[in-house]
């Protein structure tokens, strides 16, 4: 199993292996690897070219290490986006292939706070519809929600455990979701959130915070998106001005 040596150096050339291990199945997700001294000893180098190697895939989250545990091969993202379009979590797990689903936590109506005022452009007594929920891919929980929404944008009955709020708007409300402006907050361990989700420990939450707006640029939505890590991915094309 030793690496056949060229002119680069070895630890791109372990780094290269056992990326391609981890391709071919030898080493399968959530594996764990063999121990750094049996390892080194397997592919024929030193336990220091060996460890810069592992530092590497680390940053790539090809593989993750957990101190006193060991290394595993780290779980390929299911759900990939393009952060520039405004697509919804239900719409992200149809694409992937797999069967969306919703957790109806909790909905309460309450008065904006000055926070809630400036995003939505709303008054302080503003009545705000919240709602909890968790999303769900073939049973799985990836994406914890909470959502706020002036309650006059639904004159009539509110169903706040409809599955796609974008068709909810599109359906029941007096204005439709045009676009959006977000920004994304990393996390690592979240109290409340990371065990609804059932995150490992190490597993960290990318925050996807949008304010929707309709055609007019009237806000109608804040949103929070907590996406586990592990089973999302978000890309943006960039484009040379």
């Amino acid at each position: 199993m030793s690496i056949k040596q060229d002119n680069r150096h070895l630890y791109l050339q372990v780094i290269d292996r056992l990326k391609k291990d981890i391709e071919e199945g030898i080493y399968k997700e959530k594996e764990k690897l063999p121990s750094e001294f049996d390892l080194a000893k397997q592919l024929g180098v030193s336990r220091a070219t060996l460890r810069e190697a592992l530092r590497i895939l680390e940053e790539e989250n090809v593989i993750i290490r957990r101190h006193g545990v060991g290394t595993f091969v780290h779980s390929k993202p299911l759900f990939m986006s393009g952060i520039e379009q405004l697509v919804s979590v239900t719409d992200m797990i149809v694409n992937a292939g797999m069967d969306p689903g919703t957790i109806f936590l909790s909905s309460a109506v309450i008065q904006a706070s000055e926070e809630d005022a400036r995003r939505l452009t709303c008054a302080l007594d503003t009545e705000l519809m919240v709602i909890e929920r968790v999303r769900t891919a073939n049973g799985e929980p990836v994406v914890y929600c909470i959502d706020k929404i002036p309650k006059t944008f639904f004159p009539g009955q509110f169903d706040p455990s409809h599955e796609s709020l974008f068709t909810l708007f599109d359906e029941q409300a007096s204005s439709s979701i045009s676009h959006a402006v977000a920004e994304i907050e990393p996390f690592g361990w979240h109290e409340k959130v990371s065990p609804i989700l059932e995150c490992e420990p190490e597993t960290a939450l990318l925050a996807l915070k949008q304010v929707h707006y309709t055609e007019n640029d009237m806000p109608v939505l804040y949103s929070v998106n907590f996406f586990r890590s592990d089973k999302f991915r978000f890309h943006i094309l960039r484009r040379r001005t």
